[in-house]
């Protein structure tokens, strides 16, 4: 066979590259880029998050995992802050551990290789490397959303609830209440108006804390119905939608369930988001929704269509990964203002449902 007609001749060449004293995260990454495996597939996936950026893209971050209780809450500020971020969808259990850092409750980098009969004998949880006292952090950590319930019960017993309309309230609460705000990726979200979804009403701390102020006189009705609606209005009324996931689960599934719920529920013509961009650890043949491929994704009518420069799956652990490419567009792009969600969902929601 001839060696003249390689299907390889236009690809760019890899030319081993030295790595200076000095580098930059963007050059860094650059580099990655002119690499392989893994490498080049992180600088794919930060091209790929700097364009949602500079294209105006409503940007989705899903939200799965430990990683604001281990501390990354500080990069989804910059975010917010730089308004690179327009909706969250997080686990109920990561906004509650968001909400240590901003009353100063203890939460500590300890060593996973422990005896987890002693620490429950001497009062200490932990999520792998991250030590939580029961007593200091999370029974004062459950007072405190009983107390913004008590508080803040007239408002937020008018009517049924989204989580983001919960969430909202509980973030500025937390702003006049707490000593730390800053510290906080819920207060901000609150303060930019960028709305804040649960991935499910019921399984985590918050939601058990309600049980128990509903025995105490303090009903609340949240309503899992508004937030697919409003979840979905997001999505159809975008000019241009990314979703940027931190794993998969629930998070992943919500997000990128809004495109059915407007095509085949709802029965509105709607063919998907834009781009998507999932850190994971996940294999496809394990069959969860985790590692449910962007491609497969496609045929459900969460995604428009398949291709690299629209969709990017890296797999890795996402508090390595995640780092590089928020400081890429934090160093790439220029800050945009906030699509200040919160103040228009309602009306985006009846925009939506009069296509009906």
């Amino acid at each position: 066979m001839g060696h003249n007609n390689s299907l390889f001749h236009d690809a760019p060449d890899i030319i081993p590259e030295p790595l200076r004293p000095g580098v930059s995260v963007s050059a860094l990454l650059q580099l990655m880029g002119r690499t392989s495996f893994e490498a080049r597939n992180v600088f794919r996936g930060a091209r790929l998050f700097q364009r949602m950026v500079d294209d105006g893209d409503t940007i989705w971050l899903g939200i799965s995992g430990a990683g604001i209780a281990g501390g990354m809450g500080g990069m989804v500020i910059s975010l917010l802050e730089a308004g690179f971020i327009d909706v969250i969808c997080s686990t109920g259990a990561q906004v509650y551990h968001d909400l240590h850092f901003a009353f100063d409750l203890p939460v500590k980098a300890i060593s996973p290789q422990t005896d987890d009969d002693l620490l429950r004998r001497h009062g200490d949880t932990r999520i792998y490397d991250i030590g939580i006292r029961e007593k200091e952090t999370l029974e004062a950590q459950d007072e405190l959303i009983r107390l913004f319930v008590r508080e803040r019960y007239s408002e937020l017993a008018a009517k049924a609830l989204s989580s983001w309309e919960f969430n909202r309230q509980l973030g500025l609460w937390a702003a006049q209440r707490s000593p730390h705000p800053e510290r906080s990726f819920l207060v901000a979200a609150a303060k930019g108006s960028v709305p804040v979804f649960w991935d499910s009403l019921s399984n985590h701390s918050i939601a058990m804390n309600l049980a128990r102020t509903d025995l105490e006189g303090y009903p609340l009705l949240l309503s899992s119905q508004k937030d697919i609606l409003d979840s979905a209005a997001i999505s159809y009324t975008a000019q241009a939608s990314g979703f940027v996931e931190w794993g998969g689960g629930g998070p992943k599934n919500f997000i990128q369930q809004t495109g059915p719920t407007i095509s085949q529920i709802l029965g509105i013509d709607f063919e998907g988001a834009d781009r998507g961009l999932q850190i994971t650890t996940a294999v496809e043949r394990e069959g969860s929704l985790s590692s449910c491929t962007f491609s497969e994704a496609v045929t459900w009518g969460k995604y428009r269509s398949t291709g690299e420069e629209k969709l990017v799956q890296i797999w890795g652990e996402y508090s390595i990964v995640f780092p590089l490419l928020a400081a890429f567009v934090l160093n790439e792009c220029k800050p945009r203002p906030a699509k200040a969600l919160s103040e228009r969902l309602p009306a985006l929601t009846q925009q939506m449902l009069k296509n009906r």
